[in-house]
């Protein structure tokens, strides 16, 4: 990397071991040194930035404090964990952070012993930490040995029902599990904060047998005319927070608030925690997102996820496109169909900006909802605002949407209820891999009766599906687009109501059909460019729809050719096993038609460039074209001699 900075306590860190060495005050140092080497690295290979900023101190604390990997740290969504793995012996592969074969942008296991438990995806810690804290007392066999349970969750993800459905199950359990609450939203006023600091000192220090009696002893400790008053503050601060009364009463000992950039509060209390804890405790830290890099800490996302970067500026490295984004298509269309239709509203969860509805919200903020990371919630909200007669837009990324959908199933699709379905991030990611690619959405919605699926092939059609979910109330409807920019076609001023189930003529050919469903037209298209120069011309069709099924379109393309391939960027059970159904159903087969359906396999693709990816996948146009010389036959192929 170039412009590295100067690391000299950091280059003796071949692993946590080596932190048990250091004095508290070159523990300090080397978070300031673990600082500028994470911006460094970010900032030559992109990811995310913010997150990992804002644990650097509590992470040197845990590794200098614990047995790492015998004792478990588990990183909620774990976009933060690049720190822990430049002091977990990964840092001479920082570079390849994200890229084709090289380090996840999350925590993985297969990566690491140091990585007992992967993520991406928000709220799952507490549950697995617990796990862990189970299986260590029912003596389970892991390879790293069994010590102690630490979960790191975001403020944002106790937003979660998952995490306090964990609360409550490790509360009545009672084992000894350690969850650190690392909350980067809220603040507290200097007197407030320097009052905390104290308490939490006085905590760590007080000789006394388990820390909820310590932290009642620190408050007698305190000069008469201060005791009452500290006591107030202390339940105020609770109350002002997240509520330590609440984690009381799920049957967690409650510490804190601490500052989160302190070292001296968070490594003697770490210390205490794990000297005498005995049941689940909750340790609150207040941190700042972006903690030490200003052009991070300033950002409206607190630098939360980045391109290649440069230090000094902190600009991005973009390359510019003429095209729109897809999400900023959306987005535009659904504001048109909103300035018609004060019904129409959008619910997105945790993801206004990923999605594009901060620009809804910014013109129609009383009906635009972000119901923080609660998947499940935000589609039953969806289907209440259905039924209460509004249109709603519920808007999530494909890998999120799957987290509500028992709520798709029970609380949309079998009352028929007309949420709109926006799924973002269809496909394939790129960076982030497989936790966040959009495999299963076609699988998973086009087996529900009632429901229409749609695929947009270029932004121009994504206007048109916007449009057509607007109109649509006779039931749920869906239509998944890609992330990143669009192909660059020709807008329309306005989208168009499409024809339900109905798909469209792309190019007449003779021999073979290709019925496309989404963004892979682009791709197909150009293998039939190769195609032509060795004297095949396909026919090509745009599906537009998964469910219901054109199937005029279909049968009229299987009568007429000698082979039909469908291709789509998702799983198997999606669009192509369903035209295998129609065409069985139908008899097709008998008459000796060639049927073959590209799809996604049946593997988990690591992270890439998207177009790796999809050459993995086998779905790019190079691919395209040999699947089509290849279902064709020998023939065709003799004449590429």
């Amino acid at each position: 990397m170039s412009d590295r900075p100067q690391t000299p306590l950091l280059d003796r860190v071949q692993g946590p071991a080596d932190l048990k060495h250091f004095s508290d005050a070159e523990l300090e140092q080397l978070a300031e040194e673990l600082r500028a080497e994470t911006i460094a690295a970010v900032s030559e290979t992109g990811g995310h930035l913010g997150a990992g900023l804002g644990v650097i101190e509590l992470t040197v604390a845990l590794h200098a404090i614990f047995d790492t990997p015998r004792d478990k740290i588990i990183w909620d969504v774990s976009h933060q964990c690049y720190p822990h793995k430049i002091l977990t012996g990964r840092r001479d592969r920082m570079n390849t952070l994200r890229q084709k074969d090289g380090l996840s942008g999350f925590t993985k296991r297969s990566e690491s012993p140091y990585d007992p438990f992967g993520a991406a995806h928000s709220s799952t810690s507490i549950s697995a930490a617990l796990g862990f804290a189970v299986a260590r007392d029912l003596g389970g066999v892991c390879d790293t040995g069994h010590g102690d349970a630490i979960a790191v969750i975001g403020d944002g993800a106790m937003s979660a029902g998952m995490a306090f459905e964990a609360m409550n199950n490790a509360g009545h359990l009672g084992k000894r599990l350690i969850v650190i609450l690392n909350d980067n939203e809220m603040s507290i006023a200097p007197p407030t904060g320097a009052l905390s600091s104290y308490l939490s000192r006085l905590y760590a220090e007080a000789p006394f047998q388990d820390l909820k009696a310590a932290a009642k002893g620190a408050v007698s400790m305190l000069p008469e005319p201060f005791r009452e008053g500290a006591k107030r503050a202390k339940e105020m601060l609770k109350g002002m927070t997240v509520g330590g009364t609440l984690f009381e009463e799920l049957g967690f000992s409650y510490l804190g608030p601490l500052d989160g950039h302190d070292l001296h509060q968070l490594l003697p209390v770490l210390r205490t925690v794990r000297q005498r804890a005995t049941g689940p405790i909750l340790l609150h830290v207040l941190t700042k997102k972006g903690k030490g890099y200003s052009h991070a800490e300033h950002a409206p996302d607190k630098g939360h996820a980045r391109a290649k970067f440069d230090v000094v500026t902190g600009k991005q490295k973009k390359a510019p496109s003429n095209a729109p984004s897809y999400t900023k298509v959306f987005a535009q269309a659904l504001l048109q169909e909103a300035a018609e239709d004060p019904r129409i509203c959008a619910v997105t969860a945790a993801m206004p900006d990923g999605t594009g509805l901060d620009l809804f919200a910014e013109r129609y903020p009383s009906r635009c909802f972000d119901v923080g990371i609660a998947e499940q919630h935000g589609v039953t909200f969806s289907a209440g605002l259905a039924a209460g007669g509004m249109r709603p837009f519920c808007a999530m990324y494909s890998t999120f949407l799957q987290r509500g959908y028992d709520q798709v199933v029970h609380d949309v699709a079998i009352q028929r209820l007309p949420v709109r379905f926006a799924i973002d991030r269809a496909g394939l990611v790129g960076a982030d891999g497989a936790t966040h690619a959009g495999s299963y959405d076609v699988a998973y919605l086009a087996n529900l009766p009632g429901f229409v699926v749609m695929a947009a092939a270029d932004e121009a059609e994504l206007k048109h599906m916007v449009a057509t979910a607007a109109a649509h109330d006779s039931g749920p409807i869906a239509f998944r687009y890609p992330r990143g920019e669009g192909m660059g076609v020709e807008m329309p001023e306005r989208g168009e109501v499409l024809e339900i189930g109905k798909g469209r003529m792309i190019r007449e050919g003779k021999g073979v059909a290709i019925l496309s469903f989404g963004t892979r037209l682009k791709e197909v298209l150009e293998a039939c460019e190769a195609l032509e120069a060795r004297g095949v011309s396909p026919t090509v069709a745009d599906a537009r729809f998964a469910k219901p099924l054109d199937r005029d379109l279909i049968l009229g393309l299987a009568r007429e050719h000698d082979a039909l391939i469908t291709i789509e960027e998702g799983a198997v059970g999606g669009f192509g096993s369903h035209v295998a159904q129609l065409l069985a159903e139908e008899g097709v087969f008998d008459t000796g038609l060639k049927y073959r359906s590209m799809v996604l396999p049946d593997i988990f693709i690591d992270q890439a460039s998207p177009r790796d990816m999809y050459a993995v996948a086998k779905l790019n146009a190079e691919d395209i074209e040999a699947k089509v010389l290849d279902t064709l036959g020998a023939a065709v192929l003799d004449k590429r001699a």
